[in-house]
């Protein structure tokens, strides 16, 4: 199947339920002086070009965690130009709703090939579902003086303005864009809720596992550039970062990543979050996203957005933290977050008799981190009388002692319907239910299709779908992360 797009004729090949198109350029390579320049338009090509294989990825530092690596490993493809989309489609004839989906990975690693991301169960329910890459780490979020900012926004808007233009020759409705995202990918979506630039780009929002606290002040973007120009030693510049070399880059990244979020060296106390994160420049992101979306931004935009019940299971269980964990280090950690930590572990602990640290260790971090932000979000816009729709997925797999919980990612193959695919079967084992995988899959296909996955908005009664075995509407879930984190900056 050969389809046309402006910039040349692109040769897919058929699925199960419709056709594939793999490795299509959205943007010229990042390479040379447009390594840390903003996204230009695509090269036109002569002919027809493959599509029937992933394309490259883009240059990113390697999983800084062995254990990460092994259960959720990014794909690496080499090549010049990793700002390439994929699509699978059910019909090029057809004028279906359209799935942008962005990858997480902490706004430093991952790819949108991976092959959990594949969407032709999309397809087989009518949806033309895309998968992108965009920059990431120094290249794509570090905020050099010299260089437009935000680089990896960009590169997703860039995406978003080539499916407006090209996606109908591949049965796509361009006026019915659906950006999802996950980890990192979902803060970048609920972010482009508040930048101009993307405004009309897309219909709806599926925000899994992330929301728009996860952003910079221009003084901490300063901040981690001047660090990782002292660990080069090079100035703190886009020109000297681009003459070192790609693999020194990203080893120092890793260094700079591990030293700034450690909580090992004082000077970086306040780094409890991400290192490379999107920063508020005061142009392409002219303000806080959530204060932005507080005030009204985005009030024609649906949006579908939710936590895993124990986020921070992913951190702990596998890593062997599990049976490592003291009340110290658990006082400790804490402190870095709240100020009075004793007395928030002390609250925790009243609804758990008899939990272990661990326990109340991935309670409290999954809450500050994800649970309290999206609750917060969410209220912003319920009294904004803007759309929203919450869930909370719970399912819980047996693996590693019943300890991983319904951890941070275990969702993704659900959404997918992808659970026969090796990423991540480690975390929920070889017999996942098919059954949820198809509900999950079915009210994210209702969502994309007409802003509704089947349960009640959120509303002034807190209405949440609680995504398990059997899964139920509940009432205000998230009450514990409220009260627990009230007041507090998140």
């Amino acid at each position: 199947m050969d389809v046309t797009t402006r910039q040349g004729a692109f040769r897919g090949e058929p699925t199960s339920h419709g056709w594939a198109f793999k490795g299509i350029p959205y943007a010229a390579a990042p390479v040379g002086e447009a390594r840390f320049a903003a996204p230009r338009q695509p090269e036109r090509h002569q002919g027809v070009a493959d599509a029937t294989a992933y394309g490259p990825t883009v240059s990113t530092p390697p999983q800084r965690s062995p254990v990460m690596d092994a259960l959720l490993p990014d794909p690496v493809r080499p090549g010049e130009n990793g700002l390439n989309l994929n699509i699978w489609t059910p019909d090029v004839e057809g004028s279906a709703p359209v799935l942008v989906f962005f990858h997480g990975g902490g706004f430093a690693t991952g790819a949108g090939s991976t092959t959990a991301f594949d969407g032709t169960a999309f397809a087989r329910h009518g949806v033309v579902a895309v998968s992108i890459n965009y920059r990431l780490a120094a290249e794509g979020f570090g905020f050099f003086p010299d260089a437009v900012p935000n680089r990896g926004l960009l590169d997703m808007i860039a995406a978003l303005e080539w499916v407006r233009a090209d996606i109908a020759v591949f049965g796509g409705d361009p006026s019915r864009v659906t950006i999802c995202g996950e980890s990192a990918g979902a803060m970048a979506a609920c972010t482009l809720l508040a930048v101009p630039r993307a405004r009309g780009l897309f219909r709806r929002v599926i925000s899994q596992s992330g929301t728009a606290h996860h952003v910079h002040t221009v003084e901490r973007g300063r901040l981690v550039v001047a660090e990782l120009g002292a660990e080069l030693g090079v100035e703190p510049t886009a020109a000297a970062i681009a003459q070192v070399p790609v693999d020194k880059l990203h080893a120092a990244s890793n260094l700079v990543m591990d030293r700034m979020t450690s909580g090992q060296d004082p000077r970086f106390s306040e780094f409890t979050r991400l290192t490379f994160q999107p920063v508020i420049d005061g142009d392409i992101l002219p303000e806080h996203p959530f204060e932005a979306v507080a005030a009204g931004a985005g009030p024609d935009v649906d949006l579908l957005i939710g936590a895993n019940a124990q986020e921070y299971g992913l951190f702990v269980a596998p890593t062997g933290m599990w049976d490592k964990l003291t009340d110290e280090a658990l006082l400790a950690t804490t402190a870095r977050i709240h100020p009075e930590p004793a007395a928030l572990i002390s609250a925790y602990r009243s609804r758990r008799p008899g939990a272990s640290p661990a326990e109340l260790f991935v309670a409290i971090q999954s809450d500050w981190f994800c649970v309290a932000p999206t609750e917060r979000l969410i209220a912003a816009r319920r009294d904004a009388r803007h759309p929203v729709h919450a869930y909370q997925f719970a399912w819980q797999p047996p693996t590693y002692d019943g300890h991983v919980g319904a951890c941070h990612t275990i969702e993704i193959p659900f959404v997918f319907d992808t659970l026969d695919d090796p990423w991540g079967i480690a975390l929920r084992g070889p017999g996942a239910p098919q059954a949820l995988a198809d509900e999950v899959h079915a009210a994210w296909v209702s969502f994309v299709r007409d802003g509704d996955p089947g349960w009640p908005g959120y509303g002034t009664d807190g209405h949440v779908r609680r995504l398990d075995l059997t899964s139920e509407t509940v009432t205000d879930p998230w009450a514990e992360a409220r009260e627990s984190w009230s007041g507090r900056s998140l």
